[in-house]
């Protein structure tokens, strides 16, 4: 059996996401959009754009589906570009027991069946034709890094459980429901109200193509801005949307499913019993194929505290464990590296980017540890972006009393309470240190 190594897969995307930027940096995004259709239908391997196709000739040969959702062209997740996939020794006979389609756009997606973390740009579904899932897989936690959670390794251990699993099937259909979650606030993106204005269900079939497609991003900023106009808060759930594992402590192995690399001291998974080489192989009897099926659970997870059942494999033996949530687990994530984070800005803080100080800026000012202490590290020139910088704010200056409070110490903190605790309209109050001199500024929050 080959087997890909982690130094084997970072050399492999290093090399190969050079050459793949080096050549898409002479073509524009449309050029980038209409080769990719020509190459994946020339090719073959890949049924394009079209899941009903696929969901009928799966239920002809009785095979699973393999259903792959990347923006075209999307710079930030060639390293795992389905050419580079297609041609892994080890993923490509896995493949080739699938029906494999790419939907390079989500205008039309059916949201009661493709539900994920819309900030991710590489998402995968592994289901059967009755719409049956059996697992998803892609993770991130940086904007632009994938390595450390997502490996081509990682996504052979997802197929082949996804294999084992539509083996099994209809005898395990009990612990797969859990998989599909409840509709959204609407069927599909297109008819989200900041949406429908500017999208159609399919993506135009002559002239500007890549401007008529909606982004997976998009989606969950449409969500974000419904409950902005319509909820006096954003439920938690929408703000800290897919937990990253390591809020409850779990820093997984991302070659493998579901195996645990290190246990975070004082954590939820270290106070569950959990510990390094564990195999999680099932949430609350959820079977687990990679980091984004905890994802999945922990995302419909209780804010306000919860307890989740593990069972792992620990030692050749199997086990029973109970991860308790905290209330305000939630809030540990960090979301500012989100697509998303963008029009929390112009939401929460009027199109500003902010971040950390460091110590040795604290003691120059004079901030205790437990001061807030946030450098604007950029400020929003144009429209709604820039209500921040018309009310006086500038690169450079530190935050240190935001609407009252001196205690919010990240950016994603600072957000979540500009959209918790005011509305669009109302007018909001904020102290800086420029200089070393404080000046008090007021802005209008946005919708």
């Amino acid at each position: 059996m080959i087997r890909v190594t982690p130094l084997a897969c970072l050399m492999i995307w290093g090399g190969l996401a050079m050459l793949a930027t080096l050549q898409a940096s002479a073509q524009t995004r449309e050029e980038k959009v209409r080769e990719d259709r020509r190459r994946v239908e020339s090719e073959g391997f890949w049924i394009y754009n079209d899941w009903q196709r696929a969901r009928t000739i799966a239920a002809e040969k009785g095979k699973p589906i393999v259903v792959v959702l990347r923006c075209v062209p999307c710079e930030e997740c060639v390293k795992l570009d389905d050419h580079l996939v297609d041609q892994d020794p080890v993923l490509r006979p896995l493949l080739e027991q699938f029906v494999r389609v790419r939907l390079v756009s989500t205008n039309g997606l059916d949201l009661d069946l493709f539900q994920y973390d819309f900030d991710q740009s590489f998402a995968v579904f592994l289901l059967n034709a009755e719409g049956t899932i059996y697992g998803r897989f892609g993770t991130r936690s940086h904007r632009t890094e994938w390595v450390g959670d997502v490996s081509l390794a990682g996504l052979a251990a997802a197929l082949q459980g996804a294999l084992d699993l539509h083996k099994d099937y209809p005898s395990n259909k009990l612990s797969l429901i859990g998989k599909r979650g409840q509709p959204l606030e609407f069927p599909s993106p297109e008819k989200f109200p900041s949406l429908s204005d500017r999208y159609q269900d399919k993506l135009a079939s002559s002239g500007e193509i890549a401007k008529s497609c909606i982004h997976c991003h998009q989606i969950g900023d449409a969500q974000r801005e419904y409950y902005r106009m319509h909820a006096d808060r954003m439920p938690e759930y929408i703000l800290f949307p897919y937990p990253h594992p390591k809020v409850v402590g779990l820093n997984l192995d991302a070659t493998k499913a579901g195996h645990i690399k290190s246990v975070a001291d004082n954590s939820a998974a270290e106070m569950a019993g959990l510990r390094a080489g564990d195999v999680i192989t099932h949430l609350i009897d959820q079977p687990v194929l990679s980091a984004a099926d905890i994802q999945w659970v922990l995302h419909h997870a209780k804010t306000d505290g919860d307890a989740i059942d593990c069972t792992i494999i620990r030692g050749g033996e199997t086990k029973k464990l109970t991860l308790m949530l905290a209330d305000g687990w939630r809030r540990a994530d960090d979301i500012s590296w989100r697509a998303s984070s963008w029009n929390l800005r112009r939401m929460a803080t009027g199109g500003a980017v902010f971040e950390s100080i460091s110590p040795e800026d604290r003691d120059r000012l004079g901030l205790a540890e437990d001061k807030m202490g946030l450098r604007a590290k950029h400020v929003g020139q144009y429209g709604a972006h820039a209500i921040a910088k018309k009310a006086g704010l500038k690169s450079g200056d530190i935050l240190i009393e935001f609407a009252g409070q001196r205690n919010l110490m990240t950016e994603t903190q600072l957000l979540a309470f500009g959209l918790n605790h005011y509305r669009p309209g109302e007018k909001v109050s904020f102290i800086i240190n420029r200089d070393g001199a404080e000046h008090s500024l007021q802005m209008t929050m946005q919708p």
